[in-house]
C-alpha cells in the first residue's frame, strides 16, 4: 500500500470513528438510535419525539443529533421546561407531512424552554407547494390558517444558526412571547408568489436579533407584529418578498406597543416594499409604534422603498369607519440609497386622528428606474406627518393627499413650490404680518415662528384663501427649522 492510499484509509477510519464517538457520547441522542430511518418515506415522528423526551430530562448540555438523510415527520412538540440547555444538531433534512389533516396547528413547535441552540447546516423543508392552493387568507378576512414551519413560544435565551428553511406552508419562523433570541446566518426561501410565507415573524417578544440572513419569500422577509421591544436587524439580504415590515398593527383588540427597532446594513432586491410600517384603519385599540432607526440601507429596484401606510388593506375592501389609532413617532431614515421601480419612492400616509410625529429623513438618495415614456422623476407623497429632512432625493414631501400642506413638511399647495431643501419652515416676509392676520386654527396646525400667533388676532376664515392659495411664492421666504 503506497503512502497516499494509506493516508486515505486512515482518514476514512478516523471519520467513521468520529461519527461513532459523537453518536455514543453520553449527552448526544441520535434520532436513528430511537428508530428514525431517514429515508424520506417512512414516518419518523415518534423517533424524534422520543429523542426529545429523553434528552429534555437530562441535566447539562444534551444534544439531539439528526444525521444526514431525509426525515419525514408530522407535527413535533418539543416542550419544556427541560433540565439542561437543549441543543439540536441538524445535519440532515426534515420533511413536513403534506397531509393537512395531520396538523392541529403548526409543524415544529418549541415551547417553554430556557436555553436552546439549533445549528448544523441542515434544512427544514415545509413542502408547502401542495398546501398553498388552500390558502384563502390573502383574499378573505375569515380563513383557515395553514401550519407554520418553526414556532417558538415562551422561549428564552435561544440561538438559531446555520440552518435553512424552505417552502413553508405559512410563516417559516414565528417567534412569540420570547426573549433574548438570536437568529444568525440562516437562509429562508420560497417562491415569490407563495402566499403568506413570511420569512421571520416576531410578536410579543423582547431582545430579538436577526443578523447575516438571506431571505426570499412570497411575503414579508421579516415582519414585526405587536408587542415587541428592542429588536435589531442587520446584514439581511431580502428578495423576492414584501420587504421588512412593522405590522400590520391595529387589527385586533388587546394589541400592545412596538417600541425600539434598529434596521441597518440591509439590502432589498426587487421587493414590493422596502422599509414599511402598516396599520389598519378603525383600530380597536390605541397603541404606539415608536423609536425606530433605519440606516445604511440599499434598495435595488424596489417598488415602495420607504412607506408608512396607515390605511393598510390587503383585501378587495376593508372597513374604513375611523382613522387608524396607532400613533407612530420618532422614526429615523438615514442613508437609504438605490433605485425605485415606481416614481413614488417615499410614501407617508398617516392617520388623520393620530398624525405621525418626529419622522426624520437624512441622506436619502432613491432614483426612479423610469417608465416606458422615459420619465425618471422621483416623487414623494405625505399626509398627516410631521418631521424634517435634509437634502434628499426625492424632496420630502413634493405631493400631498389633503388640501392643506402636510404638517411639518412643506407640501405643494397652490403657488407654493417644494423647496430644494426639505428642512425648512415657511415664514412671511417683512411687512406681510401688518397687512394680513392668521386664520383661526392656523397656528396650531402649522406652527409659525414664535410670537407670530400671540401678537396677532385671528381673522375670519377668508384669510385662508388670501394667504395660502392666492399669495405667490415670492411673498414667502424659507428659513431653517429649529432643531
Amino acid at each position: 500500500m503506497d503512502s497516499n492510499n494509506a493516508i486515505l484509509a486512515i482518514s476514512l477510519l478516523f471519520s467513521i470513528w468520529c461519527d461513532t464517538c459523537v453518536a455514543q457520547s453520553s449527552n448526544v441522542y441520535n434520532v436513528k438510535e430511537h428508530g428514525a430511518l431517514g429515508n424520506g418515506k417512512n414516518d419518523d415522528t415518534k423517533a424524534f419525539q422520543a429523542a426529545w423526551d429523553v434528552s429534555c430530562a437530562v441535566e447539562g448540555n444534551p444534544t439531539i443529533l439528526i444525521p444526514k438523510g431525509s426525515y419525514l415527520v408530522g407535527p413535533l412538540f418539543f416542550k419544556g421546561p427541560c433540565k439542561g440547555v437543549m441543543a439540536i444538531d441538524l445535519r440532515g433534512q426534515l420533511l413536513a407531512s403534506t397531509n393537512l389533516n395531520a396538523y392541529t396547528k403548526n409543524w415544529v413547535n418549541f415551547q417553554y424552554i430556557n436555553g436552546l441552540v439549533i445549528s448544523g447546516g441542515g434544512i427544514f423543508n415545509g413542502q408547502g407547494s401542495s398546501a398553498w392552493p388552500y390558502n384563502k387568507c390573502p383574499k378573505k378576512w375569515s380563513c383557515k390558517i395553514l401550519p407554520m414551519s418553526l414556532v417558538f413560544s415562551f422561549v428564552k435565551n435561544a440561538k438559531i444558526k446555520n440552518i435553512s428553511s424552505v417552502d413553508s406552508k405559512l410563516f417559516h419562523i414565528h417567534i412569540f412571547s420570547s426573549e433574548n433570541f438570536d437568529i444568525e446566518s440562516v437562509t429562508i426561501s420560497a417562491p415569490g408568489d407563495s402566499p403568506n410565507t413570511d420569512g421571520i415573524h416576531v410578536a410579543d417578544s423582547t431582545n430579538v436579533t436577526i443578523t447575516d440572513a438571506t431571505i426570499g419569500t412570497g411575503d414579508d422577509c421579516i415582519s414585526i407584529g405587536p408587542g415587541n421591544s428592542n429588536l435589531t436587524i442587520s446584514n439581511v439580504h431580502c428578495g423576492p418578498g414584501h420587504g421588512i415590515s412593522v405590522g400590520s398593527l391595529g387589527k385586533n383588540s388587546g394589541e400592545t406597543d412596538v417600541i425600539g427597532l434598529t434596521v441597518r446594513n440591509c439590502t432589498l432586491n426587487g421587493t414590493t416594499n422596502g422599509l414599511r410600517i402598516k396599520t389598519w384603519q378603525s383600530s380597536p385599540t390605541l397603541l404606539k409604534a415608536a423609536h425606530f432607526t433605519y440606516e445604511d440601507i440599499t434598495m435595488n429596484n424596489v417598488f415602495n422603498p420607504i412607506i408608512i401606510d396607515q390605511e393598510y388593506c390587503p383585501y378587495v375592501s376593508c372597513a374604513k369607519k375611523d382613522p387608524s389609532r396607532v400613533q407612530i413617532y420618532d422614526i429615523k431614515f438615514t442613508n437609504v440609497k438605490g433605485t425605485s421601480s415606481s416614481a413614488e419612492a417615499i410614501k407617508f400616509i398617516c392617520s388623520s386622528s393620530f398624525p405621525c410625529q418626529g419622522v426624520i429623513l437624512n441622506d436619502i438618495d432613491l432614483h426612479y428606474t423610469g417608465d416606458a415614456r422615459g420619465n425618471k422623476t422621483t416623487t414623494s407623497t405625505c399626509a398627516n406627518v410631521q418631521g424634517k429632512s435634509n437634502e434628499n432625493l426625492p424632496p420630502a414631501c413634493a405631493h400631498k393627499r389633503q388640501r392643506m400642506p402636510a404638517v411639518g413638511f412643506l407640501a405643494h399647495s397652490g403657488f407654493l413650490r417644494p423647496p430644494a431643501v426639505g428642512d425648512v419652515r415657511l415664514r412671511p416676509l417683512a411687512g406681510f404680518c401688518t397687512r394680513h392676520r392668521p386664520l383661526a386654527g392656523f397656528c396650531t396646525r402649522h406652527r409659525p415662528p414664535a410670537g407670530f400667533c400671540a401678537s396677532r388676532r385671528p381673522l375670519a376664515t377668508s384669510w385662508l384663501l388670501a394667504a395660502v392659495l392666492a399669495v405667490p411664492a415670492d411673498c414667502w421666504r424659507l428659513v431653517p427649522r429649529a432643531t
